[in-house]
C-alpha cells in the first residue's frame, strides 16, 4: 500500500525551513538596528554572521528536502480533497516559494561577498572571496535580497492562508501533508 502523507524528512525539513525563514526575518529587523562598526561598535559581526550561516544552511536543507520530495513523492490528492486547478496552482505557489528561497539566499549571499566583511560558515570553514569589495553591488545584491525577501514572506503568509483555508474546510489536505 503506497503511503498518503508526505515522507517524514520532508516534513521536518518544511517546519525547520519555516522556523529558519521566521528567525531570518525576524533578526534582520534587530541587526540592522544595531549601530554600524567602528573600532569600539565590533558587535554587529556576531548576528550578521549567524544570518549568513542559517542562510547558507537553508539553500542546503531546501536542497535535501527538494531531493526527498522528489525521491519520495506523496501520493497526488484525491479529487474529493482538491481540484485539479487547485493542484496545479499549489505546485506553482510552492515552486515560487522554493524558487524565492533559493533566491533570497544566493543574493544575500552576493550581496555578503561585496563587502570587506569574511563569510565563516558557522565559525569553521572560510568561504573563498568570490568578488571585491565593492558597495554599488553589495547594495544592488542587498536591495534584490531585500525585496525578494518581502515577496517570499508574501508567498508565505498565502501558504499559510492556504493552510487554514483547507484546516477550516476539513477537506483532508491537512490530514495528507501530517500523515507520515
Amino acid at each position: 500500500m503506497q503511503r498518503q502523507g508526505f515522507n517524514r524528512a520532508v516534513v521536518v525539513l518544511h517546519w525547520l525551513l519555516a522556523v529558519s525563514i521566521f528567525f531570518l526575518f525576524i533578526s534582520s529587523w534587530w541587526m540592522m538596528a544595531l549601530p554600524l562598526p567602528s573600532q569600539e561598535l565590533q558587535f554587529r559581526a556576531f548576528p550578521f554572521q549567524l544570518h549568513k550561516n542559517i542562510g547558507i544552511t537553508l539553500v542546503i536543507l531546501l536542497g535535501i528536502m527538494l531531493y526527498m520530495r522528489f525521491k519520495y513523492p506523496p501520493a497526488p490528492p484525491l479529487e474529493s480533497d482538491m481540484s485539479p486547478g487547485m493542484h496545479k496552482i499549489s505546485i506553482l505557489a510552492h515552486a515560487a516559494i522554493y524558487g524565492l528561497i533559493f533566491f533570497v539566499c544566493i543574493s544575500g549571499y552576493l550581496s555578503s561577498a561585496h563587502t570587506r566583511w569574511d563569510t565563516v560558515f558557522w565559525w569553521l570553514i572560510k568561504f573563498p572571496r568570490i568578488a571585491a569589495a565593492d558597495e554599488e553591488m553589495n547594495e544592488f545584491w542587498g536591495e534584490l535580497h531585500t525585496y525578494a525577501a518581502w515577496i517570499l514572506l508574501a508567498l508565505v503568509a498565502i501558504h499559510i492562508a492556504a493552510a487554514v483555508y483547507h484546516s477550516f474546510r476539513n477537506d483532508g489536505i491537512i490530514r495528507r501533508m501530517m500523515r507520515w
